[in-house]
């Protein structure tokens, strides 16, 4: 009984990690698709046909992209979605961190309805913001330029919330013990709290730099210049070759390059992500 009971286990574990490969696959492919289309001239892609590989691998389309005498601006592009999501990402992780201490911590008339506020912000739609904050942005003389796509996302409510729910967890020990040595508030925050708070803080900071960096609604709306366009606009006006054609092959290859920073900043902070956080008042 027990060796037909762990013959079964067994199957069941071939069959599930057939099926864990097969997603796998079906899942890695379209990836794979486009790094190989990025090497593949213009024509064998738009000749069909699903094979990864080419008889006529070029670098042509990367070699264009990063050649400004060509006319390519993808250069500029990757530069201004680079100050947009990295100003853009300072700023959330430090006025989300902060808004999230005062409502975890501070005793304040009113804490709990800016509270609810913030919860019940959570639920309004951000297509109902869009004509609004034109109309702001416009009345301020702000169109085309970075702050546009920097000012209205300068907070975030859910990582309000997120912050908010990590310092409830937080050792009032801690922070009993930094005012007895002679710590304020402030002081506590940036010297204490935050350092112990990396985790969170680093887990906030990915997922906002891949909002600013696949933003494309906002450029869109506020960019009118293309040497200011992100990445994500940059990449459509792509499509359209000098002819009036779609340029697959040059879209594919700025796409790739476009994920390549995502996985240099998982990389750098995946540490982060698997850490647990000690706060135990030792140091």
């Amino acid at each position: 009984m027990a060796l037909r009971k762990t013959n079964k286990q067994k199957i069941l574990r071939v069959l599930l990690y057939v099926i864990l490969i097969i997603y796998a696959i079906i899942t890695i492919y379209p990836f794979l698709f486009a790094v190989s289309a990025s090497f593949k001239p213009l024509s064998e892609i738009t000749a069909g046909g699903m094979s990864l590989w080419s008889n006529h691998f070029t670098p042509q389309q990367y070699i264009y992209l990063f050649n400004p005498s060509s006319g390519s601006l993808f250069i500029n592009w990757t530069i201004n979605s680079l100050i947009v999501s990295i100003i853009g990402t300072a700023i959330n992780v430090f006025l989300n961190s902060m808004a999230g201490y005062a409502l975890a911590k501070l005793s304040f008339p009113g804490r709990q309805r800016i509270y609810y506020g913030i919860i019940a912000m959570i639920m309004v739609p951000a297509q109902v913001l869009l004509i609004p904050n034109y109309l702001i942005i416009k009345n301020l003389g702000l169109l085309n330029s970075f702050a546009a796509l920097i000012l209205p996302m300068a907070i975030n409510i859910g990582y309000i919330f997120m912050m908010r729910q990590f310092f409830l967890t937080f050792p009032s020990d801690v922070e009993e013990a930094a005012a007895i040595d002679g710590l304020s508030r402030t002081a506590t925050f940036f010297r204490i709290v935050m350092p112990l708070a990396r985790p969170s803080i680093a887990t906030q900071a990915v997922f906002v730099f891949m909002g600013f960096w696949n933003n494309f609604l906002s450029p869109m709306l506020y960019l009118h210049d293309p040497s200011k366009f992100t990445l994500t606009v940059g990449l459509q006006s792509l499509q359209s070759a000098d002819q009036g054609g779609q340029m697959w092959n040059r879209v594919m290859a700025g796409s790739i390059m476009t994920i390549i920073p995502i996985i240099i900043l998982y990389i750098f902070f995946n540490g982060y992500f698997l850490q647990g956080v000690r706060m135990d008042g030792e140091k």
